[in-house]
């Protein structure tokens, strides 16, 4: 069973930490059995904003775990408790996959782990980070940041985002979706947290794509041009390209291909279908089509995804 421990001590960020012991800490044993081993490491009793917690082990139990998670450090006009950095530290030694969420990048730029990496935090911190840690190569414009061992968030709602990552690298994409689905989130957000910083998030079904985003999930498999799509949401393509920047940050052509990759991925786990039958299914057209757009999303051909992915398909 995969054991993840989360770090907890007074001024962390509630936020940050309620979702990951939703994703982690929930029973989720009718997706996959044995889900995770979820514990709170701390001090002690700990404050986090106006609630209290009693953890489960201290500090030091961190370095058992096969995953530390690190929420959001709130004040961060002074240093993390240095028990808690070393703590970190000695996980990461000790062989534990270490994610932060939010500004508990922090966190582990105070512990050396980010030195030499490219890393993120939360858009508002994120020349404060550079600045604090010139060691660490800071992308203030992704989501989330996966070194393999350590991993980074940006801020708030992209914590959800890397804890779905982690799900997905774990039990394979058909789970995380699943989790995605039951906690009502996207299971993949495409683009950047720069699409955050100035543009609020829109409201669940009151924006104008609210009805043409579903229509288009339904028919990946059509040759669907921004035309179609103009015409079915009843507007000029430039109004509807307009619509979606501010929507989902992205163009309609860029979001149709992330939504296909995203079927196709599903597909090369959960089916035997070969390639040119999800080409097809995926309105890729060909096999060539598909794995040129696969490898260039995914990074690995789809072959080589289905090799990897299949083996943690979940029962």
């Amino acid at each position: 069973m995969h054991h993840v421990a989360m770090a907890v001590t007074d001024g962390m960020l509630p936020f940050e930490l309620s979702l990951a012991c939703e994703v982690f800490g929930s029973d989720l044993t009718h997706l996959v059995d044995p889900w995770y081993r979820f514990t709170l490491c701390g001090p002690g009793p700990v404050t986090i904003g106006r609630f209290r917690l009693e953890p489960d082990a201290g500090l030091e139990a961190l370095a058992a775990a096969d995953t530390v998670i690190v929420p959001g450090w709130a004040d961060l006009d002074r240093d993390p408790p240095a028990a808690l950095v070393d703590a970190v530290r000695t996980a990461h030694a000790a062989g534990a996959r270490v994610a932060s969420l939010c500004t508990g990048a922090f966190v582990l730029a105070a512990a050396g782990l980010l030195d030499g990496w490219r890393a993120t935090t939360h858009w508002a911190h994120t020349s404060e980070l550079a600045r604090r840690h010139p060691r660490v190569t800071v992308d203030p414009d992704v989501l989330y940041v996966d070194n393999g061992s350590v991993l980074t968030s940006a801020g708030k709602a992209a914590a959800m985002d890397l804890c779905l990552h982690l799900v997905r690298l774990d039990h394979g994409t058909r789970v995380a979706n699943v989790v995605a689905r039951r906690l009502v989130v996207p299971p993949h957000r495409e683009g950047g947290q720069a699409q955050f910083v100035t543009t609020p998030v829109p409201e669940p079904g009151n924006h104008p794509l609210a009805e043409l985003l579903p229509w288009i999930l339904q028919r990946l498999d059509e040759p669907l041009t921004v035309e179609h799509l103009a015409q079915r949401a009843g507007m000029s393509s430039r109004h509807l390209a307009r619509h979606f920047k501010a929507v989902t940050g992205t163009t309609p052509l860029q979001w149709l291909l992330a939504q296909r990759i995203r079927h196709a991925q599903e597909l090369l786990e959960g089916t035997d279908a070969t390639v040119d039958t999800i080409a097809a299914a995926t309105g890729m057209g060909t096999a060539t089509t598909l794995r040129r757009h696969f490898s260039r999303t995914v990074g690995v051909p789809p072959d080589t995804y289905r090799r990897t992915f299949r083996r943690y398909e979940a029962p």
